[in-house]
């Protein structure tokens, strides 16, 4: 596989990653606008909306943190870039690049025993719906992290960034 290639698969994830998210966004608010409307005009609403949305809200956060670490545009406190400049400041990005690969990694190793115990215990979300499957984002995406940081943490630091 050459780096063509290689770019197109990264450009073809970002967007389907994109749009999962806008998907589920939207997904959201038609979901909430229904709930609103049965409530107000039927006095009660589907009693399954309500914990989707609030599974739903887990997943938006988390994929949103997946899209924003593909650039590392994540939360960050930027102490060491307003003192220290040049080199110095790329040898930091390193090394808080190297310090998110391992909380994403321990995150993400720890969530999937978290799921496995759901799976085991059969814990039921809503509706039928098994705990574990609304869980899979939280070692999914924090593996997903993991990955970006790490390569991030691999690539030549770029001069533009700053």
């Amino acid at each position: 596989m050459n780096k063509r290639h290689i770019v197109r698969l990264i450009k073809a994830v970002n967007k389907i990653e994109d749009w999962l998210l806008i998907s589920m966004l939207a997904t959201m608010v038609i979901l909430a606008v229904t709930q609103i409307v049965y409530r107000n005009f039927s006095g009660g609403g589907v009693a399954w909306i309500d914990p989707l949305l609030r599974m739903l809200v887990l997943w938006v956060a988390l994929s949103g943190a997946v899209i924003a670490s593909r650039t590392d545009n994540h939360i960050r406190i930027d102490f060491f870039a307003k003192y220290i400049g040049g080199k110095y400041y790329f040898h930091i990005k390193r090394l808080v690049h190297a310090y998110c690969v391992v909380i994403c990694a321990v995150i993400a190793w720890y969530s999937i025993k978290f799921v496995q115990m759901d799976y085991e215990y059969e814990t039921v979300a809503f509706a039928g719906v098994p705990a574990w499957i609304t869980e899979l984002i939280i070692p999914v995406a924090f593996g997903l992290m993991a990955l970006r940081y790490f390569l991030l943490f691999l690539s030549p630091p770029r001069s533009d960034k700053r």
